[in-house]
């Protein structure tokens, strides 16, 4: 693991954690709640925590933006992974008793902050349920936000999907502001590529069409701007679902 840990209260970083603790309790257990925080610079990562061990919930992302990459010849499905989601890296990564072989790659896309949910801050969590409930909830949303990268990689048009994700991703880490929607991703045309399921030439072509018709604009920092109002349902727009 890159960077060198130190010890925070986690909910001083993540106030949702105790956000349901009775009020008179909220500051017990903001400081009894103390845990490992791990820095992880841009660019490739190998994941070194020993998160199966036992009582380990994982790493809580307390901000930065990260790639998880499911490889067989080429990367075939790609996540986000950002601020209030849940990683157990060394679940399944590089099974050799799986059916079929695969590889997971992570990037490092913006620095991270990650929160180690070690067995001493699970024995801790355990005097209140609504902590436990936080950290199983910050999983579920890691899900949900896989599932819905699952659905817009099969609407048909490719300007389409690419409209749902950002706006998706907009709502999840946007900022609205007088000329629309601030994105402050850097994704690039090939990370979009894989996350919606298509080559990165079609993805320049779709992205300079929804350019073209004031849907978004690549910022000079290069983030984006979402313009308009996000998409009803793709099923209202003609052509973009699959029959």
């Amino acid at each position: 693991m890159t960077g060198s840990p130190r010890r925070v209260r986690v909910a001083d970083e993540f106030p949702e954690l105790i956000e349901h603790v009775p009020g008179e309790e909220q500051e017990t257990a903001r400081r009894r709640l103390v845990v490992d925080l791990l820095v992880v610079p841009s660019g490739n990562w190998v994941p070194r925590v020993p998160t199966n061990d036992s009582g380990h919930l994982g790493l809580l992302v307390l901000d930065g933006l990260m790639a998880r990459d499911v490889v067989l010849e080429k990367p075939l499905a790609t996540e986000l992974v950002g601020r209030g989601e849940l990683l157990k890296p060394s679940d399944r990564d590089g099974n050799d008793d799986a059916p079929i072989p695969f590889g997971i790659n992570w990037t490092v896309l913006q620095p991270a902050r990650l929160a180690v949910l070690d067995p001493s801050f699970t024995r801790a969590a355990g005097q209140w349920p609504p902590v436990i409930e936080s950290v199983v909830r910050c999983a579920a949303n890691r899900t949900y936000s896989l599932a819905i990268t699952m659905a817009v990689s099969n609407l048909r048009r490719v300007d389409a999907r690419l409209l749902v994700l950002l706006w998706y991703l907009a709502d999840r880490w946007g900022r609205v502001t007088p000329d629309g929607v601030i994105l402050p991703l850097r994704l690039t045309h090939e990370m979009l590529a894989r996350l919606v399921g298509a080559q990165r030439p079609s993805v320049t072509t779709a992205l300079s069409q929804l350019e073209e018709e004031n849907r978004l604009r690549r910022a000079p920092d290069r983030t984006w701007l979402l313009r308009g109002s996000p998409p009803e349902t793709m099923a209202r727009q003609p052509g973009a679902a699959i029959d």
